[in-house]
């Protein structure tokens, strides 16, 4: 595969929603393909012609010896070196496989840079999902408005040859969580100075269709409460989220231990900024990006081999503090692993007389694993503001790839911050089970008492 991105003739069909369109699913003959030239998901099996990227033969599904979930991942690549870094002073010879955002951080800030390491394919999802994900790609659709999905029942990759960005998207909103997990991930505002306080947090995330009795029209369930610093714990946040948008939208509430009361919060979506983050991250850029995609115009721009976040066990050793990894104006870059993989690249322009800060956003999304591992995000004037990455890896003992954690670097407040990184906390546990008392209301209530 060329570096550049592929044409929009190349594409051929792979065009953006049409406004009010709806884009038929893909028939028997193109899932056949699933499996065969490309993986169960989606993904081109074979490796580039360069051989940075090596062929998929299945990722990583048995963890190294020696894995203890309490003690955290062990890193299979442990002894491996970088190939090459990447700065301020080179960056022009990997020009065509960086991030705008890439480009601006190294250019802003001398001491940052990417290492590089040899790129291996590790993204893999359980047999049963590999079978639901090609029993239902012939049916899902997009809604009229592009803003949900119809006839879908729990496949994790409802579009796996997506044909516009908006079904890329959607790749990314429903990847596999491995059905429920229980986490605590913890939030850090970095001050230019190198300067946080972490906030720390319990979050339980249930997928509905690993629920035995879900409400219709329910994608996930969310409760998240803050447990420290005290002058913001006891606050609790729940939330429904619908499959189809377009039909209803997301359902939210809050507990504040100040006033002792659950309220609705339809703030707590789109642009509203995340009440500790310090206005440095807004409610839809939570895992990268989520919720409603109605106020965009969503372009798919085709596939491209990037050097992007992956693997990143180093990052995760339960061995490392806080202080470790956070430095002034960016993480500490010698912790973060980056490889190079083939991811799409999706552009979502503001409707024009919708609103929100960011006039523009940019994604790349793994063609593997589904996840988003980079956004650059851009003003109303069209500057780039804030940059985005996952620290994505493979979860070997639940077959996952949800990342370790996620940051935001604003580029104009010369601030960043954190989330998920779990270091110095419990270790997350997943195949978690729940019924829908535990995301009611009236649960929400009594754990506030």
């Amino acid at each position: 595969m060329n570096r550049t991105l592929i044409s929009a003739a190349v594409l051929g069909g792979f065009l953006s929603l049409a406004s009010g369109g709806v884009l038929a699913q893909i028939d028997a003959s193109e899932v056949a393909r699933l499996g065969q030239e490309l993986t169960p998901t989606g993904a081109e099996k074979a490796g580039n012609a360069s051989g940075s990227i090596p062929a998929w033969t299945g990722g990583l599904t048995q963890p190294p010896a020696g894995f203890s979930a309490d003690k955290g991942y062990v890193d299979p690549f442990a002894t491996e070196k970088p190939l090459f870094s990447i700065t301020a002073a080179n960056m022009s010879e990997y020009a065509q496989q960086l991030t705008a955002g890439q480009k601006a951080m190294l250019a802003k800030y001398p001491s940052y840079k990417l290492n590089v390491y040899p790129s291996h394919r590790t993204a893999a999802l359980p047999a049963a999902e590999y079978a639901q994900i090609a029993q239902e790609a012939t049916r899902v659709l997009l809604a009229d408005s592009g803003n949900g999905l119809l006839n879908y029942q729990k496949t994790t990759v409802p579009f796996p040859i997506p044909k516009s960005g908006i079904e890329a998207l959607f790749n990314h909103l429903v990847r596999y969580r491995a059905g429920g997990y229980q986490s605590y991930p913890t939030e850090m505002v970095v001050q230019a100075n190198g300067s946080f306080t972490p906030v720390r947090r319990e979050v339980k995330v249930m997928m509905a269709s690993a629920m035995g009795n879900p409400e219709s029209n329910r994608l996930l369930y969310f409760l998240g409460a803050v447990t420290s610093p005290e002058s913001v714990a006891g606050s609790i946040t729940l939330v429904h989220e619908p499959i189809d948008q377009a039909k209803e939208s997301r359902l939210a509430w809050t507990y504040n231990p100040g006033q002792r009361r659950v309220l609705r919060a339809p703030e707590v979506s789109y642009d509203s900024p995340v009440s500790t983050s310090d206005g440095l991250r807004t409610n839809d850029m939570t895992d990268m990006f989520n919720g409603a995609p109605n106020r965009y115009e969503w372009k798919l721009l085709g596939k491209q081999e990037m050097i992007v976040p992956y693997n990143n066990y180093k990052l995760a050793d339960r061995s490392l503090t806080y202080k470790d990894i956070i430095q002034p104006n960016h993480l500490n870059q010698d912790l973060v692993r980056y490889e190079t993989h083939r991811v799409w690249v999706v552009q979502a322009t503001l409707k024009p007389g919708e609103r929100h800060i960011y006039g523009k956003r940019v994604f790349y999304i793994d063609e593997d694993s589904w996840g988003l591992l980079a956004a650059d995000l851009y003003d109303g004037r069209g500057e780039l503001w804030r940059v985005q990455e996952a620290h994505s890896l493979q979860r070997y003992d639940v077959l996952s790839a949800i990342q370790v954690s996620d940051v935001a670097y604003d580029l104009q407040a010369r601030r960043y911050v954190t989330y998920g990184l779990e270091n110095e906390e419990k270790p997350a546990r997943f195949g978690l089970t729940a019924d829908l008392k535990t995301f009611s209301p009236a649960a929400l209530r009594r754990s506030g008492r």
